[in-house]
């Protein structure tokens, strides 16, 4: 081994937000196993990676007894003595038994390390990244379609869109770009897998949020949405502020704000609602 390794920790370390520390441990664990694999040795012993020039050492650790049943787990404490005369019986002995060609398996078995770490890293980082996208909205582009899913790249990762979260008035192809709700992002032995949704009231919600700044500030909030996916949704909104029109900006000048979200949602028709008339209306029939 050589400070090639090191150099690679140090980057990794610093790119990747891998601890060096963790690495040189699950480094030095895999050794162990590929040192007793490789060379028939099922004896308890250590590997010390040194963390300045990259050397790698194999020790057997033996306890020292007064007599010994298993030499590959004991040492008599007169063997030890020639070692240390200050050696006592109970004490642990490390014997170096590197094998001379270990070198060439220690680098494949670091490597090895060092790349699941890497995948298992980015898997994380990709978690926590969506993990806090979860119920909202991204746009994302068509890989491949089957019978199950449609399958959205949403940057490093595909997402899957499955055919009950599919608009019925839509058909997609490679390479389309489309706007999907994040339902759920779940954490698998394979890294983390996301659903999304094209017929979700969440979507509908957040291309509102998207196109009216008066619902992204406040200023109008979205009380209720009822959907039927790609024939016709009712959103009920709501102003505080008596000057504020929330059907009206919702609409925007000339309409053109609603026409987006319609023109996104493939002709859906949006039927907008005043919360506050909504109730009055119904506190009078009472």
């Amino acid at each position: 081994m050589s400070t090639e390794l090191l150099d690679a920790l140090d980057y990794l370390e610093k790119e990747k937000g891998i601890a060096r520390d963790i690495l040189i441990d699950a480094i030095e664990a895999a050794l162990v196993s590929a040192y007793k694999r490789n060379f028939n040795q099922a004896q308890n012993v250590r590997v010390d990676l040194h963390q300045e020039n990259g050397t790698i050492r194999v020790f057997a650790r033996k306890e020292i007894v007064d007599q010994v049943f298993d030499p590959r787990l004991e040492i008599s404490i007169e063997d030890a003595k020639q070692i240390h005369p200050g050696y006592e019986v109970g004490d642990i002995v490390e014997l170096e038994v590197t094998p001379k060609d270990f070198g060439r398996i220690a680098a494949q078995t670091a490597k090895q390390v060092v790349t699941q770490r890497v995948r298992e890293a980015e898997r994380g980082i990709i978690y926590s990244e969506f993990i806090d996208r979860e119920e909202d909205i991204m746009t994302g582009i068509v890989q491949r379609l089957d019978n199950r899913y449609i399958y959205v790249a949403l940057g490093k990762i595909e997402a899957l869109l499955p055919i009950s979260e599919q608009m019925p008035n839509e058909s997609y192809k490679p390479h389309d770009r489309i706007k999907v709700f994040l339902t759920k992002v779940e954490k698998t032995t394979k890294g983390p897998q996301i659903f999304v949704s094209r017929t979700h009231p969440g979507l509908l919600k957040r291309l509102f949020e998207i196109e009216v700044p008066e619902i992204f500030d406040g200023t109008v909030e979205i009380k209720s949405v009822s959907r039927e996916a790609g024939d016709r949704s009712k959103i009920s909104v709501h102003a505080e502020n008596p000057e504020v029109d929330p059907v009206g900006a919702c609409v925007g000048s000339k309409g053109t704000r609603v026409q987006a979200i319609v023109n996104e949602l493939k002709g859906e028709k949006l039927i907008l609602l005043n919360g506050l008339r909504i109730l009055l209306n119904l506190l009078q029939m009472l």
